[in-house]
């Protein structure tokens, strides 16, 4: 599996009440092995997380199924990383 870099970004309409089925999302890709570190910014304008994935097209459809993503309030970016 390859690694992808998920970057999200809040949209001005971001919606608090969403941020617990995030989480609650993120646990399960962890749980599944497929999530390898995530976290918010600092400055709080959003966050990113290491998926792994079989293909760009698997980690972004993925990384669509994010709350944040799926209630509109978060643009998400996803970039193949050959991190080490």
């Amino acid at each position: 599996m390859n690694r992808y870099l998920v970057v999200t970004r809040r949209k001005p309409t971001f919606d608090d009440a969403v941020v617990p089925a995030h989480y609650a999302f993120l646990t399960r890709l962890r749980e599944a092995g497929r999530l390898e570190l995530a976290g918010p910014f600092a400055d709080r304008s959003g966050g990113a997380w290491l998926l792994r994935a079989a293909s760009l097209a698997e980690a972004e459809a993925l990384a669509h199924e994010d709350p944040l993503y799926a209630a509109g309030s978060s643009f998400v970016t996803v970039r193949e990383w050959n991190a080490s």
